[in-house]
């Protein structure tokens, strides 16, 4: 059974085979991250954690005709953000949603054009793969609202870029763009407007040409503390030591490698 989004109001949803595409859908307030869309991007979350499955997630596309420009989201929506108080902020709106989807089984790829900033960018850095276009601009200004990005960007970002542009980032309200983003190994590829669906598509696929199982592991190794390591790879490995596709995929492997061989 496919993820049900017919209620949806903020996210446009295709469930496909081996990935679900969400498209953040408020271009009215280019996509300001509201109560509503946190609430179906929790949604989503428990889907994908039932059913895992490659997340793709982009914004609004631009359209040429319309001579509108894409927009990825630009932040939390303000005008419930300047009516959230101690208990709000201490709940934890969206860091508890962007910590969901980080830790989500499969991997999450961001598909980035125009604003990703405040929220939107706290979005992005969760993914494990993002991929822009030049009219990328991303940052965090939450400092000049009187706030601090309080949603995975002061670690997330840091742990990304490095120490010296986070803080210029943070403190000093710095906005990249694509290129620069590119250069600062924030985005691992950079591609124009029409192609950026494709990019996020072939990532996928390559992903999804990997085994399953393999990939969450993988996924949830990597992100485990320093200290844990090498314990939790050695038995890791040993899980996956007993799976068929271990066996299925080597014996392929060596089956091509022998034909290969022969005259």
């Amino acid at each position: 059974m496919g993820l049900d989004a017919s209620g949806f109001t903020t996210l446009r949803v295709e469930d496909r085979e081996d990935r679900v595409h969400v498209r953040l859908d408020r271009p009215e307030v280019r996509n300001a991250i509201d109560q509503a869309m946190v609430d179906e991007l929790h949604a989503v979350c428990a889907y994908l954690e039932a059913n895992p499955k490659v997340l793709i997630v982009s914004g609004t596309p631009a359209d040429t005709g319309a001579g509108t420009k894409g927009i990825f989201a630009s932040g939390a929506d303000i005008a419930q953000l300047r009516e959230r108080r101690r208990d709000d902020a201490l709940a934890g709106i969206n860091s508890t949603i962007f910590d969901r989807i980080a830790k989500l089984p499969m991997p999450v790829i961001a598909a980035l054009e125009g604003y990703a900033l405040g929220g939107g960018a706290e979005l992005a850095y969760a993914a494990d793969f993002r991929i822009g276009t030049p009219s990328l601009r991303m940052g965090n200004p939450e400092t000049g609202l009187g706030i601090m990005a309080a949603a995975g960007a002061t670690w997330r970002l840091r742990e990304l870029v490095g120490e010296p542009l986070a803080k210029e980032v943070l403190l000093a309200g710095r906005v990249l763009n694509g290129q620069e983003c590119l250069d600062a190994g924030l985005i691992t590829e950079l591609v124009e407007p029409e192609e950026l669906l494709a990019a996020a598509d072939r990532l996928a696929d390559r992903i999804a040409a990997q085994d399953p199982l393999a990939v969450r592991i993988s996924k949830a190794v990597f992100h485990t503390p320093r200290e844990v390591h090498p314990l939790i790879d050695t038995l890791a490995q040993g899980m996956l030591f007993e799976s068929q596709a271990k066996f299925d995929r080597m014996q392929a492997f060596l089956d091509k490698k022998d034909r290969k061989k022969q005259p």
